[in-house]
């Protein structure tokens, strides 16, 4: 036995055994057997139901409100920054090439998803949301008295005394000017920004009350092509927070908070949609696009160089689509997209 054992094992050590194996996947076996594991891969993320949640923009915008009740600060008449914050609906939905467009304006320097899997903002912005009063709120950073002295201060309840929100909304922008405004500038660009496959419309409040006169450029593709173009590119999971998308069923839903996020945004929010259809079919305005942006975009240099390529498939197989269609089709008729 012990001398069987080890033949077999020999075998498929050898170059006879790989071998066959591959020609065995490689069969039409070989293929419904991983069809067969594809099918059931899904099926059991469908049946798992993943939660996951995305802050709210009212939620978030009652906790800046608080903050901000008193303190100048930094407005929108007196800001110099304008930062450009590209945010599409997840992966695989052309935000690299249309970063590439966006850059062509030599004065503007766009990040590529810093430090993603990380979260950062989100997490910030959930730091802001969390806040279970919001007079408790206004109490713990409300204006500090001009006369505040030593004397004043020992004989005053200080329990929760703390700097005015104000205060706090400049020391969250200095983090953000330290890490992705500063290197800019060093690097010899007047304008910066990022973009992202992570974020909503919650961070994208967060952002515009530290940045008065950001734009933000809201990029999506039809979920079926995103999520083929991600199957086919065999990439390693990918993650928002502690949630692992590797799935039809966890892609779907990622995608679907995503894109109904954006319809929590108050009417006048300065954002721009762009359908990836639209930018590669030759139906999209980029001189109105350039003036809404105050930049100026080559995009024929961009468009003209093919960079990755990842789908093999033409579209997904018919159970990823009924998965796709039962997950995300709330935020398929909200950007327009069709079932």
């Amino acid at each position: 036995m012990e001398r069987e054992s080890a033949h077999n094992s020999d075998f498929w050590t050898t170059a006879r055994g790989p071998a066959l194996w591959g020609r065995a996947r490689g069969s039409h076996a070989g293929e419904l057997w991983h069809e067969m594991r594809r099918f059931l891969h899904e099926i059991w993320h469908l049946a798992r139901r993943e939660p996951m949640t995305l802050a709210k923009v009212e939620h978030v915008a009652e906790s800046m409100a608080a903050l901000q009740t008193n303190g100048s600060g930094v407005d929108g008449t007196t800001d110099a920054q304008a930062p450009i914050f590209l945010l599409s609906t997840g992966w695989r939905t052309g935000s690299t090439l249309l970063q590439r467009i966006l850059v062509t304006d030599p004065s503007l320097l766009l990040w590529g998803e810093p430090l993603g899997e990380k979260t950062l903002v989100s997490r910030v912005t959930e730091m802001v949301n969390c806040s279970l009063s919001a007079t408790d709120l206004k109490w713990r950073t409300r204006p500090l008295p001009d006369n505040l002295t030593s004397s004043l201060l020992a004989t005053s309840w200080i329990a929760t005394l703390s700097p005015s929100g104000d205060d706090f909304r400049l020391a969250l922008r200095s983090l953000f000017d330290r890490w992705l405004g500063d290197p800019a500038r060093r690097l010899g660009f007047a304008r910066w920004g990022m973009k992202e496959v992570r974020l909503g419309a919650a961070e994208a409040s967060l952002l515009r009350w530290l940045y008065p006169n950001a734009k933000f450029v809201i990029l999506s593709r039809h979920p079926y092509e995103s999520y083929v173009s991600l199957s086919d590119a065999n990439w390693h999971p990918l993650y928002y927070q502690n949630l692992r998308v590797d799935s039809a069923a966890g892609f779907a839903r990622y995608w679907n908070r995503l894109a109904l996020s954006w319809s929590e945004l108050p009417d006048g929010f300065p954002a721009f949609h762009v359908k990836y259809e639209d930018l590669i079919g030759g139906n999209f305005d980029f001189r109105k696009f350039e003036s809404w942006l105050g930049i100026e975009i080559k995009e024929d240099i961009a468009l003209s160089v093919v960079v990755g390529h990842s789908s093999v498939r033409t579209r997904p197989s018919w159970y990823e689509r009924w998965i796709i269609a039962q997950e995300a089709a709330p935020g398929m008729r909200s950007l327009g997209y069709s079932e």
